[in-house]
């Protein structure tokens, strides 16, 4: 059975590119297009789809608007976010909104897939540099000094090896680095990651990727895709 996806871009361009790399996919069907927020509103409840691909900076509703009236109803579908622009507000406003993932239009297009398929497991995805700022955010109250009174309750759950290896990757440090620093082994220091992710709430990496950093090079196309084209040629740097 395939996706039912919603694409919302106030370009015209930027959502024929999107359909089209979704429709060469055979478990994707795209089964509406809209330009604004209210208009993703509306075909959110008369399309039923599985997955809306939505934009943030549009007119008449912004996506994270559009997003919380959609993530509000019963049965909704599940939102992954797609903007230009890496914003802190985008990213925190996203996920508040009920949002389940949140990508660059400049991801290449067997990541913008991978994502759809993610969050329509029940599963959320993040780009890696806005895993590594939620990873910053719950850090300030993290490390061996910190105290409990103030501290978000998931920062609470965490245990002294996991607080000890959150502080030092929003210090910027890899697993490698953290091994050394903590005197542990990198096989533990990746069992404290994905352990903090979890009871953060935050979407763990894929494999082979580090939650501070973006990919230096695009991951190979899958082999069925039938429709090359470049996500990043058709994302207006106004958008």
């Amino acid at each position: 059975m395939s996706l039912r996806v919603l694409v919302v871009d106030d370009q015209g361009i930027v959502r024929a590119g999107f359909a089209a790399v979704i429709d060469a996919e055979d478990d994707m069907t795209v089964v509406g297009e809209a330009p604004d927020g209210v208009t993703a509103v509306v075909l959110a409840a008369e399309l039923a789809p599985d997955v809306i691909v939505m934009d943030v900076r549009m007119p008449e509703l912004d996506g994270i608007a559009a997003t919380r009236i959609i993530t509000a109803r019963e049965n909704a579908p599940r939102v992954l976010v797609l903007t230009t622009f890496d914003l802190d507000a985008y990213v925190f406003d996203a996920l508040r909104a009920g949002a389940s993932g949140f990508l660059l239009k400049d991801v290449h297009a067997s990541e913008l897939l991978h994502g759809i398929r993610v969050v329509a497991g029940g599963e959320s995805v993040l780009t890696p540099s806005a895993t590594r700022r939620l990873i910053a955010h719950y850090a300030s109250g993290a490390g061996t000094g910190f105290r409990s009174e103030g501290v978000p309750p998931e920062l609470e759950s965490l245990t002294t090896s996991q607080r000890n290896v959150l502080a030092l990757l929003a210090s910027g440090l890899n697993n490698a680095e953290i091994a050394a620093e903590l005197d542990i082994t990198v096989g533990t220091v990746k069992s404290h990651v994905n352990a903090l992710l979890r009871k953060l709430g935050l979407p763990r990496p894929r494999p082979g990727h580090d939650p501070r950093l973006r990919p230096r090079h695009h991951p190979p196309e899958p082999a069925r895709r039938r429709t090359p084209l470049s996500l990043n040629a058709l994302a207006p740097s106004s958008t």
